[in-house]
């Protein structure tokens, strides 16, 4: 593994993960505020612990992510496979992807992370392995968007934009392993 280090050399804090970590914890902060001035969001303390665990989960993967390489296009490339991941969660928790939240095909969406995941720990974090898992994640994700478009076509355009990241992702993937190749 690569350590990453800081316009100093050293290990630390630098302005991106201050960004970072700032942002997430600033959109956990935002519907707490948002409570106090209307009753149109109302979330319990179970969704701002879910919130939390999503946001902070997020922020590790990327945290760890960004260290595999020194390569742009692969951390890129892995802070958006994350995106997809949490938007798939987050998208379908909050409305569902296709129809309501409550649509059982919408389930199918998690599988997608679950097959980025097997991916990325089949391919050992490796730029070219990376780019095929993530490639695999876009086309089931798009695929599974392209079924949906029967009931829900709003839903379905929607998917097949967080579909396209996981491509973005495939693509900066694929960049990285010919740099790695050279």
């Amino acid at each position: 593994m690569t350590g990453i280090a800081n316009a100093g050399g050293e290990r630390g804090w630098s302005g991106w993960r201050a960004i970072g970590w700032g942002a997430a914890i600033s959109l956990l902060v935002l519907p707490a505020v948002a409570m106090r001035f209307t009753d149109e969001v109302n979330w319990t303390a179970a969704d701002f612990v879910f919130a939390g665990l999503l946001f902070g989960g997020v922020g590790l993967g990327i945290e760890f992510l960004v260290r595999q390489s020194a390569n742009l296009s692969y951390r890129v490339g892995a802070v958006l496979a994350l995106l997809a991941a949490f938007l798939n969660v987050w998208v379908n928790g909050a409305a569902g992807m296709i129809g309501s939240e409550d649509n059982p095909y919408n389930l199918l969406f998690i599988g997608v992370i679950a097959l980025s995941a097997i991916g990325a720990a089949a391919a050992r974090l490796r730029p070219a392995g990376m780019s095929r898992a993530m490639l695999a994640a876009g086309a089931a994700h798009l695929a599974i968007a392209a079924g949906g478009a029967l009931s829900d076509v709003r839903g379905a355009v929607l998917s097949m934009i967080i579909g396209s990241v996981w491509l973005g992702s495939a693509w900066l993937f694929g960049r990285a392993g010919k740099v790695e190749a050279a």
